[in-house]
């Protein structure tokens, strides 16, 4: 007589209960339906960026219209004026020229932002352009301040015409504006209206097309070089989304088809 432990046949496992099928399945659907959301989602934001490509392309392409004036800068906004392209007359004060740090097609330099005393009595700061930065030697832009009104003092009037921008605070990536020390990374124009002492400054600025820099300047910067781009990864990230709820719906499948084979590995 063998012990009774060792008369007992093999031991079968039993299935894994509905239950837990019903979770898998559960869970297996619920992936689905978040997969396609997303996807779906992504597609809508593909639109969206193609509808903001091609509005800017007009923009950009479009006659050139006055900027916006003081009466009408509150409703100015990225997405309905960013890249307009906009003509401006008056001044230039020079002597508040900043430079900001920029990295062009043509290397390391910097931006030169200059006030513009327009015809209707405003300051508007103007990207005349780029200068390598050998051409900054120390003291040439000393970061002056206004004492009085300087638009009062009258100089060689020109036409600008550009590209509207939207000011860019809280300075460039990693690095903050420094007004002390006239250490700028990004165009502020508020940040760079106080640091100069000027007033009634529009809160905008404008890319001045190629060849304006006027040749009565203290030096010539090179203009039209910005720079119109915009990621779009959202038919990428819509195809993977959808893939996942592929995936997740023959999970689901699977499960329902052969779910009750499965046994328990206790």
């Amino acid at each position: 007589m063998y012990p009774r432990d060792q008369q007992a046949g093999p031991v079968s496992h039993p299935p894994r209960s509905n239950f837990a099928r019903r979770m898998f399945g559960a869970v297996a659907l619920l992936l689905v339906a978040l997969f396609i959301g997303l996807g779906t989602w992504q597609v809508v934001r593909l639109q969206w960026k193609l509808d903001l490509i091609a509005r800017v392309d007009a923009r950009v392409h479009a006659q050139a219209v006055a900027a916006p004036s003081a009466p009408s800068w509150a409703q100015v906004t990225k997405e309905s004026d960013e890249y307009r392209r906009v003509r401006v007359a008056g001044h230039y004060l020079y002597e508040f020229t900043t430079p900001v740090q920029a990295l062009s097609e043509l290397g390391s330099g910097f931006w030169l932002l200059t006030p513009l005393c327009t015809d209707e009595g405003h300051i508007v700061f103007i990207n005349r352009g780029f200068i390598a930065a050998a051409d900054n030697k120390p003291g040439t832009y000393p970061g002056r301040r206004a004492e009085a009104n300087p638009c009062a003092a009258a100089g060689e009037h020109v036409t600008v015409t550009g590209l509207l921008r939207i000011t860019e605070p809280k300075g460039g990536f990693l690095r903050e504006n420094d007004p002390a020390n006239n250490r700028w990374y990004s165009r502020d124009v508020a940040l760079l209206a106080s640091a100069r002492g000027l007033s009634n400054v529009a809160p905008y600025f404008i890319d001045a097309g190629k060849g304006q820099d006027p040749q009565g300047a203290p030096e010539r910067a090179v203009g039209g070089l910005t720079v119109i781009s915009f990621t779009n990864n959202h038919l990428v990230y819509a195809l993977t989304w959808y893939a996942l709820a592929i995936m997740a719906g023959a999970a689901w499948w699977w499960i329902r088809r052969h779910g009750g084979t499965i046994r328990d590995d206790d």
